[in-house]
């Protein structure tokens, strides 16, 4: 399975067996998908999560082309739930997300 929120944990060094930070995670996430929809990217009318029943599948269909959508979400998610402690790190992040949102924004476009 291809679980937004599994995939997410995981990124985090989160097992997926513990739910003690799902809500805050999922808050996270559908921030992430909410900005990736202002951008174009997902469905037309949004997307959210509730669990871990929504795949990435559900969310971006079977094209391949958008695959830096699970690094968006995850750097989104990471860079609030766990900032690195380093300021030079948390500008690299952002560099990274500001990055991949053109270019993801410029894909949709495209399309």
């Amino acid at each position: 399975m291809d679980s937004i929120l599994v995939t997410v944990k995981q990124l985090l060094g989160i097992s997926e067996d513990d739910d003690y930070f799902d809500p805050q995670i999922i808050a996270l996430i559908n921030d992430a998908l909410s900005t990736l929809a202002q951008l174009g990217v997902g469905p037309e009318d949004g997307f959210v999560i509730y669990d871990d029943s929504a795949s990435w599948t559900d969310f971006l269909g079977e094209t391949k082309l958008l695959e830096s959508v699970k690094t968006y979400v995850y750097l989104s998610v990471k860079v609030v739930f766990d900032p690195p402690t380093s300021p030079s790190v948390v500008e690299s992040f952002n560099r990274k997300l500001d990055q991949l949102e053109w270019r993801l924004n410029a894909r949709v476009d495209h399309d």
